[in-house]
C-alpha cells in the first residue's frame, strides 16, 4: 500500500491544531495538576516543555524578562524536569532559610557524577549524613577562620609575586613608530586567574602535585570547570542517557575524571608518604583532611573517595570564582574614574608610609569592600546558584511544590531587583554599602546572595574574599590604571560572556603606571 502523503497546507494545519491542544491541555494541568496548584508557567511546548525560551545565551536575562511577566516565583518544565525559578530576595528567603531544611538536596547532575566521585563532594552531594559530614570538615577544619588566617604569609608572598608580574608586563616598550616608547596593556584576567590557581593550588596541596606540571592540572582544572557548567541532554530527559554517549560527552567526563584522578592519587600519596609538613612544608589542607579522616573524631565515616572527592571540589570552587570576583571589581572601577579614584585615596590614606599592604589593615578599607561587594552584587561569581531540589512535598507562597522539583536561584535578577536597590540597580554604586551597611558576604541578606545562603552557602567566602581584598588593595595601592589606546571611559563597554559562570567575554585589558608616593 502507497503511503498516505498530506498536503503541507493541511501538514501544518493539523501540527498547529494539536500543539494548541497540547499547549491549553498543559496550562490547564499546569495549575491544576492533580488537585495541586502549581505555580504560574509560561506555556511549554510539547517535549521540550520550555527550553525553547532559554535560548543560547545570556539566559539570565530570559529568566528575569519571565519572571516580570509571571512573578518572582514561576515555573518551568525543563524537557521532562518540573523547576522552579526564584527571583526575588522575599521567595529567596523561604526558600534558602525559611524552608532550607526542604529545599537542601541536589539534582544527581551528569557531569558532576562522572566528575566528582559520583557527587561525593559537597556543592553536588544530595543531603544526606556523608554531606553533613563532609559540610563540617570543611568549614570547621579546612576553611574556619583561624584556618584561613593561617595562610597570611602564602597570600602576602603570592600576592608581591604578582605585582611583579603586573610591572614586568607593563613595562615600556618600543611600538615600531621612530623607536617612541609606550606602556603594554596587560591581560589582567590570565594574570588574576593565575595568582588565584597558585595561592590556591599551594592552600591545598602545598607543592606536592604527585609529580604534574601546574600548568597541566590548571589547563586540567579549567576542562573540568567547563564540563561541570555543561547541561547534559540526561540532566533535563532522564531516559535519554544515550544521547550524551553519543555526542561524546560521556567520553570527555571519562577521559577528564581519569586524569583527575590520577593528579589527586599522586598527590595523596606524596602526602601520606610524607605525612604533614613534607620536606618543611607546613600542613596545607589536604594534611588537614587526611588528619580529620584519620583520627576519626564526631563519628566520621569517610574513605579515599570521600577525601579526592572534598579537595577537588574545594579547589574548583574558589578559583575561578575569586578571580572573577577581582575582574569585574576592576573592571567597575575603571569604568567609573571617581570610584577608582576614592578607592585609591582611602587604600593610599590607610596604607601610608608602609609601603606594603597588609592584611591587619584590610577592615579599614570600607570603601573597597564597599566596591567589591557592589561588583558581587551586579556580577555574582555563579549568578544562577547551584541548582536545589526538595526532598518533601512542601507549600511555597500558596502553590504545591512536589518532592523532587528542582530549585533555581537567579542570584543575578535578585541583586539587581529595584524593589530591594532601587530605580539605579543596574548602576555601579559603591557608595549604597557605606550607606546602607554592608552585612558581609556570607548571604545574611537574601537581597545580597553572591555565595548562597543557608546549609548550602559556600563555606570558602572568607579564604576567597580575603585573597580578593588584598590583591586589589595592592594593585591599587601600587599603580594606576588606564584603558589601553587612550580609550575614553564613557565608552569602555565590558560584556558578560555566556554560560552558567559569566565573567568579561573578552579579556581585561589595562594599561598599568606605577605608584610613587
Amino acid at each position: 500500500m502507497a503511503p498516505v502523503l498530506l498536503h503541507p497546507d493541511l501538514l501544518l494545519t493539523v501540527v498547529f491544531v494539536a500543539s494548541c491542544f497540547v499547549i491549553a491541555r498543559s496550562l490547564w494541568s499546569g495549575r491544576k495538576d492533580g488537585g495541586r496548584v502549581l505555580p504560574p508557567s509560561p506555556p511549554p511546548l510539547p517535549i521540550i516543555g520550555n527550553l525553547h525560551q532559554l535560548g543560547r545565551s545570556h539566559y539570565l536575562r530570559r529568566l528575569r524578562e519571565l519572571a516580570r511577566r509571571h512573578g518572582p516565583l514561576f515555573l518551568l518544565r525543563l524537557g521532562s524536569v518540573p523547576t522552579l525559578v526564584v527571583s526575588s530576595a522575599s521567595v529567596a528567603e523561604e526558600v534558602l532559610k525559611t524552608q532550607d531544611h526542604v529545599f537542601c538536596s541536589r539534582p544527581l547532575q551528569r557531569t558532576a557524577r562522572g566528575l566528582l566521585y559520583d557527587c561525593r563532594d559537597v556543592a553536588f552531594s544530595p543531603y544526606g549524613e556523608r554531606w553533613r559530614q563532609l559540610r563540617r570538615i570543611a568549614a570547621l577544619h579546612l576553611l574556619s577562620a583561624k584556618r584561613v588566617d593561617s595562610f597570611r604569609a602564602l597570600r602576602e608572598a603570592e600576592v608581591a609575586s604578582f605585582l611583579e608580574r603586573i610591572r614586568a608586563a607593563g613595562a615600556h616598550h618600543e611600538d615600531g613608530r621612530g623607536g617612541r616608547k609606550r606602556r603594554a596593556g596587560v591581560n589582567m584576567s590570565e594574570l588574576l586567574i593565575g595568582l588565584t590557581y597558585t595561592i590556591i593550588s599551594k592552600a591545598a596541596f602545598g607543592n606536592r602535585l604527585g609529580g604534574m606540571e601546574p600548568g597541566a592540572v590548571r589547563a586540567m582544572i579549567q576542562e573540568t570547570s567547563e564540563l561541570l557548567e555543561t547541561i547534559a541532554v540526561s540532566d533535563v530527559f532522564p531516559r535519554l542517557r544515550w544521547v550524551d554517549w553519543a555526542t561524546g560527552l560521556d567520553a570527555r567526563i571519562k577521559v577528564t575524571a581519569a586524569k583527575l584522578d590520577a593528579v589527586l592519587e599522586g598527590a595523596l600519596h606524596e602526602h601520606e608518604k610524607g605525612g604533614g609538613g613534607n620536606d618543611g612544608e607546613a600542613d596545607d589542607l589536604l594534611d588537614d583532611l587526611l588528619s580529620a579522616v584519620k583520627e576519626g573524631g564526631a563519628g566520621l565515616n569517610l574513605d579515599r573517595t570521600d577525601v579526592k572527592g572534598l579537595i577537588l571540589d574545594l579547589f574548583l570552587a574558589g578559583t575561578d570564582t575569586t578571580a572573577k570576583t577581582m575582574e569585574w571589581t576592576m573592571a567597575g572601577l575603571v569604568k567609573n574614574p571617581n570610584e577608582m579614584e576614592k578607592v585609591q585615596a582611602e587604600v593610599r590614606r590607610v596604607v601610608g608610609p608602609h609601603g606594603s599592604v597588609s592584611e591587619e589593615r584590610l577592615g579599614a578599607m570600607t570603601r573597597l569592600q564597599a566596591a567589591m561587594m557592589e561588583a558581587l552584587r551586579l556580577h555574582p561569581p555563579v549568578p544562577m546558584l547551584v541548582p536545589r531540589e526538595a526532598i518533601r512535598d512542601t507549600r511555597l507562597r500558596g502553590y504545591d511544590v512536589p518532592a523532587g522539583t528542582r530549585v533555581l536561584v537567579n542570584a543575578w535578577a535578585i541583586g539587581r531587583d529595584g524593589e530591594s536597590w532601587g530605580e539605579d540597580a543596574d548602576a555601579f554604586r559603591p557608595e549604597r554599602w557605606l550607606t546602607r551597611g554592608g552585612g558581609g558576604y556570607g548571604g545574611h541578606d537574601t537581597r545580597f546572595i553572591p555565595f548562597g545562603a543557608g546549609r548550602r552557602g559556600c563555606p570558602g567566602v572568607g579564604f576567597g574574599t580575603r585573597l580578593a581584598e588584598l590583591a586589589l588593595a595592592s594593585m591599587l595601592y601600587h599603580f594606576d590604571w588606564e584603558l589601553p589606546g587612550g580609550q575614553d571611559a564613557g565608552s569602555f563597554e565590558f560584556v558578560e560572556s555566556s554560560g552558567l559562570s559569566t565573567g568579561l567575554k573578552c579579556p581585561l585589558t589595562l594599561v598599568v603606571k606605577p605608584f610613587r608616593a
